[in-house]
């Protein structure tokens, strides 16, 4: 799984936030998206995060909102150590996405 596979959906997630969320709010979420792009670049990230991480973005995609929060909190679980610095974001993300006006 590639980065952009990945980062892409989340920032343009993050895009469509940014008319009805708080600017600092997505600022937030834009900071702890690049602290991911850099993990994901320096190969900091296990396999099963990587993989984690596309399934939870087609999640978001298909606006399957539990599943997203489901893998969310599987991956806060079981690898906290390599998640919790931008999982936060993520999370934030998933909530604010669920909130948008429908057909964003």
């Amino acid at each position: 799984v590639s980065a952009d596979t990945v980062l892409a959906p989340l920032r343009a997630a993050l895009d469509a936030c940014r008319a009805t969320v708080q600017k600092q709010v997505c600022n937030d979420i834009g900071r702890r998206l690049t602290v991911l792009e850099d993990a994901w670049a320096q190969g900091k990230l296990s396999a099963p995060v990587r993989k984690r991480m596309n399934l939870l973005v087609q999640e978001l995609q298909q606006q399957h909102w539990d599943a997203a929060d489901e893998i969310h909190r599987s991956l806060m679980v079981d690898h906290v150590n390599e998640v919790s610095q931008w999982m936060v974001g993520v999370k934030r993300l998933i909530a604010e996405t669920r909130d948008l006006p429908t057909g964003q």
